[in-house]
């Protein structure tokens, strides 16, 4: 029992430990990339009022502030998405995974059938810790193609992510931060988290947490309560959109 406790504040002192440093990386691209745009942006603007008199460099400068304003959008809706996904909010975990397996560099095939919508809480447990391991394949498994599976068996939503790439001996590979940090992730909200693999046999990784039942209260997204059919399976290809 009491080793069950310090496990747990041990988890709890990580996942404090991960959010501060998630609030850093906010600010520092906040900082180093938003704020600086829109600074050049007030320059370009002041350049602009300079030189009313030359349409030449009226449409020069005009062109550029267009670029800047592309740029910063495009800045700030990828800081957005790495807070919290605006599609995941929108639409639920089939589509916001299948958007992001159309950005993988290998194929990756989403089966999310009579997926519906849950708590935001175990959405975004769920979300973050599929891309996760879907870095990881990307980073290590020489996999030629990756499976992400979605179930919702006895009130828990169920994920796997499988690859058949080259495995690992699970008994003497060191847990890095990633894979705890799923764990963290998954624990905060009464979730399970298990990795099989073999060498040459690929490797899959499992997630289960409890949810309500279908119908039930805590619905997912912008205030559903309810639960809607998922997207049928499909591979998704590199020009699938974004969230």
């Amino acid at each position: 029992m009491q080793a069950t406790i310090d496990d747990l504040k041990a988890s709890r002192r990580r996942l404090v430990r991960a959010q501060d440093e998630e609030r850093q990386r906010i600010e520092r691209n906040l900082h180093d990339g938003a704020q600086q745009q829109l600074i050049a942006l007030a320059v370009q603007v002041a350049l602009l009022a300079d030189s009313a008199e030359d349409p030449g460099e009226v449409r020069q400068i005009t062109g550029q502030l267009r670029s800047g304003l592309h740029a910063a959008l495009d800045n700030l809706r990828a800081l957005a998405r790495g807070i919290y996904p605006p599609l995941l909010a929108d639409q639920g975990l089939g589509p916001a995974l299948q958007a992001q397996a159309g950005k993988a560099p290998l194929p990756v095939l989403v089966e999310a059938d009579g997926i519906g919508r849950y708590p935001r809480d175990a959405e975004a447990a769920a979300y973050f810790c599929i891309l996760e391991a879907l870095q990881n394949v990307a980073k290590y498994a020489q996999a030629s193609l990756a499976t992400i599976a979605l179930s919702c068996p006895d009130s828990h939503l169920q994920f796997t992510i499988t690859d058949d790439g080259a495995g690992f001996d699970t008994t003497t590979a060191r847990r890095g931060t990633g894979v705890q940090g799923m764990a963290d992730r998954l624990a905060a909200v009464g979730g399970t988290f298990q990795i099989r693999s073999q060498p040459g046999l690929g490797t899959t990784v499992t997630g289960r947490l409890p949810v309500p039942e279908p119908g039930g209260t805590g619905g997912g997204g912008r205030g559903g309560s309810g639960r809607r059919p998922g997207p049928r399976p499909q591979r998704a290809s590199r020009e699938s959109g974004s969230p």
